[in-house]
């Protein structure tokens, strides 16, 4: 009869080692400790040498966290200077796209075509690419479908032009995108607007 691994008992005596950072392990007591770790004194089976760390390592940071983080509560960062008064504040980037209009395309791929266009509208979750911000700033949009209107499109045709509406969360502030897409070049203009929270 044979046994597997997985059956047999682990007699194996280990011992508990420790590293510089006061993180703990087990190890074969036979073995040399590896570099880098010191031998604790405990030796014993596998379940005595864990129960044994689970005890004295009461806390998973490594030393040199556990010391910064003391440092940092001892010698608090100090506070940043007040902004100076002269100095035009620099605008979110929600703040940018809710003033005035902004040039902005339909986000697709594989490819741009008006009918991975109108297969998003289906799904009511299309993505509106701002172009004049660093980068392009694509979001997507949850189509609120009785804001929207598309009277005006010929998809099959790929003609004329839709309005686009829908809520997103854009650097942590809810807001609604309004959008004109013209169906020939799916470019056209668009503006974000901030939902005021409800007093819920």
């Amino acid at each position: 009869m044979s046994w597997s691994d997985s059956d047999r008992e682990d007699t194996t005596i280990y011992k508990v080692i420790v590293n510089h950072e006061e993180q703990f392990s087990i190890w074969p007591e036979y073995k040399e400790t590896p570099l880098g770790w010191t031998d604790t004194g405990k030796t014993g089976p596998k379940t005595e040498c864990l129960a044994y760390v689970k005890e004295v390592w009461t806390d998973m940071r490594p030393l040199s966290l556990r010391k910064k983080m003391e440092e940092l509560a001892k010698n608090p960062p100090p506070p940043s200077p007040p902004p100076d008064p002269n100095r035009p504040q620099e605008k979110s980037p929600v703040d940018r796209l809710c003033e005035g209009t902004h040039p902005v395309e339909v986000g697709l791929r594989p490819e741009k075509t008006v009918k991975l266009f109108k297969d998003a509208i289906d799904r009511d979750y299309i993505y509106v690419k701002f172009t004049t911000t660093k980068g392009g700033t694509e979001l997507g949009v949850r189509l609120d479908r009785p804001a929207c209107d598309f009277s005006a499109a010929n998809f099959e045709a790929g003609t004329g032009s839709v309005h686009v509406e829908g809520g997103l969360t854009f650097d942590y502030v809810k807001v609604r995108c309004i959008a004109d897409i013209d169906l020939k070049s799916l470019e056209g203009v668009g503006h974000l607007v901030k939902m005021q929270a409800s007093n819920v």
